[in-house]
């Protein structure tokens, strides 16, 4: 079995019972937006002068969906808790695979929560922010 989703260092599915939920890599994937260019507004000259070299990448907000699942409700409240714990130290790194780009993004904005009438399944969409979209290389061990 390939690991899809690893969440600070650990099989996501394995420890929480999470998988990516729709919309994930969509979300994750999509390119960081950049800074402003350096602009010049000058009543001596038409129009404006931009100066285009040397872009730099924004900070980004970015909203994934999680789906948590256990075998039974008291399986389900235990990886529930896990998660919930994880998210609560703030830094959460991202490791996806197939996309080969590591994501330490900052937990906190807001987050919206639906479970299932049998306490085993439920969908989770937490609001990050990625501080430095530049840096997305996989960390050293």
């Amino acid at each position: 079995m390939t690991i899809d989703l690893i969440i600070n260092g650990k099989d996501a599915f394995l420890e929480y019972g999470i998988k990516m939920g729709e919309g994930f890599l969509d979300a994750i994937f999509s390119p960081a937006p950049i800074k402003d260019f350096v602009e010049n507004k000058s009543r001596l000259t038409d129009g404006k002068q931009v100066i285009y070299n040397n872009p730099k990448v924004d900070e980004r907000d970015v909203t994934l969906t999680f789906n948590l699942e256990g075998d039974s409700p008291g399986d389900y409240l235990v990886k529930c808790k896990k998660f919930k714990e994880e998210l609560s130290k703030g830094l959460i790194i991202i490791e996806v695979p197939v996309l080969g780009e590591t994501y330490r993004l900052t937990y906190g904005k807001s987050v919206t929560f639906g479970m299932n009438t049998e306490r085993t399944f439920s969908k989770i969409s937490c609001k990050f922010n990625e501080p430095n979209p530049a840096n997305r290389e996989a960390e050293k061990v």
